[in-house]
């Protein structure tokens, strides 16, 4: 989907806010993926065009090729994008490929401090490497995998009145996976209204990275670790430890046991599919998408609840978000830059949050009364307390093709064993880890 958002503008805008470019025979493109906060981002860029004369272009892909069109883009040199909304995981192949412009010198040159965002998003969508302060991004758009559930549903006094019988304890939200399941399995093929309805929308998706992101929000409450030792690439006993083997195993008996028929290749659209039109009691899905569940005619209201990604031996939740880079084959830096400076700023963040994008800021997402904003904005900070990511390396693509083969042979195929599964994920790692010189 391409839109074209360009702004007439009085000739009383200043020329000097732009430090004497000439502000109104410009354009930037801002390429991003094709979804809510995208339809957000563009009503909040005409402040921008409004300030500055700068019009604004926008290329948004559907989440599904996105990946693949953006990153051929930048691979290529392409001058398409001024302003790129990229995955967490690509950081290290913008910095290392030399897609995106450094921001350091800029950030100093302007004040703006990354002491200003939260930590987590700081280091996941900014830095590279992970742990430096070298900085190639400026947190965008914060983001976790959560959770919604049918409210209305969990307080029927009929169906609270089974499960308590059923499971000796009050239908509520869950507070680890076992319950999790149990709840999932104890909706499976009940009949409400006169509707069978099913358990659990997950994410089984193959083609992307549909399967990987959902299976790790089980792995990471399990304890999982990439890595025995940070930044060693010691893989042996860490992706494949007994408790990364049942975290897979419980993953697949949440397929089989307490899924819609047929969910074999679903991911973000087909889950929000499933539970808007009332079949399944709970969906697993990006903390990105709740302000327009809130606020849908079917599901919104008192109808949905939202809750974090439950534990289970330890915190953890998959991480979403994106940072905003420059890239750098763009012709207009100077302007791109002009736009990370408006967009830095604390009152653009406080907009940006209340039209439905996910403010990384201070001085948003820490003020005392943001998690009582909305019904899902509490459950959003303490998702982001706990966010692990999927490697960053900047043959990140490769080392995810792998994953979504083996977890998706394994769950959904049903091919061999987890035990199995994951040790071949590590023999397929660490071919790509030898033929990238790390090992």
């Amino acid at each position: 989907m391409r839109i074209l958002m360009t702004t007439a503008l009085a000739a009383a805008v200043s020329a000097a806010s732009l430090s004497g470019a000439n502000a109104q025979d410009k354009e930037l493109t801002l390429c991003w993926a094709a979804w809510d906060p995208a339809n957000a981002l563009v009503e909040l860029s005409k402040d921008f065009t409004a300030k500055t004369g700068i019009g604004m272009n926008f290329e948004f892909v559907p989440w599904t090729s996105f990946a693949d069109r953006m990153l051929n883009e930048l691979n290529s040199g392409g001058k398409l994008c001024d302003l790129m909304i990229g995955d967490s995981q690509w950081i290290g192949g913008g910095a290392t490929y030399g897609h995106y412009v450094k921001l350091n010198d800029f950030f100093e040159k302007e004040g703006i401090s990354m002491d200003d965002f939260l930590p987590a998003t700081v280091n996941a969508y900014s830095t590279w490497p992970k742990g430096t302060p070298n900085y190639y991004a400026l947190p965008a758009m914060g983001d976790a995998l959560g959770w919604v559930y049918r409210k209305d549903w969990f307080e029927r006094p009929e169906i609270q009145e089974a499960f308590k019988a059923e499971h000796g304890r009050d239908l509520g939200v869950p507070k680890n996976w076992t319950e999790l399941r149990e709840i999932a399995q104890f909706f499976q093929g009940r009949e409400i209204d006169g509707k069978k309805v099913y358990g659990a929308a997950i994410y089984t998706e193959r083609g992307s990275e549909g399967i990987t992101m959902g299976v790790t929000a089980a792995l990471y409450p399990w304890g999982f670790k990439y890595e025995n030792t940070p930044g060693k690439y010691d893989m042996e006993g860490a992706v494949n430890s007994p408790e990364a083997v049942e975290a897979l195993e419980f993953y697949k008996s949440m397929y089989e046991t307490a899924t819609p028929p047929g969910h074999s290749d679903a991911y973000m659209v087909a889950n929000l599919d499933a539970y808007k039109s009332g079949q399944v009691a709970m969906q697993m899905n990006w903390f990105a998408f709740f302000p327009g569940i809130a606020k849908d005619e079917a599901v919104g209201g008192d109808v949905s609840g939202f809750f974090a990604n439950p534990s289970q031996n330890v915190e953890g939740s998959t991480l979403g978000g994106q940072g905003i880079s420059v890239v750098s084959y763009s012709d207009k830096q100077e302007e791109a830059l002009e736009y990370i400076k408006w967009f830095a700023q604390p009152d653009v963040q406080a907009k940006w949050w209340a039209l439905g994008g996910y403010s990384c800021h201070v001085a948003v997402a820490g003020a005392d009364d943001f998690a009582e904003s909305t019904p899902f904005a509490g459950e959003f900070l303490k998702a982001m307390g706990s966010v692990k990511d999927f490697w960053q390396e900047p043959i990140y693509a490769e080392l995810l093709q792998a994953m979504q083969k083996r977890v998706h042979d394994y769950v959904v195929a049903d091919q061999g064993t987890a035990q199995e599964a994951l040790d071949k994920l590590i023999e397929d790692w660490t071919i790509s880890f030898e033929d990238d010189g790390k090992l």
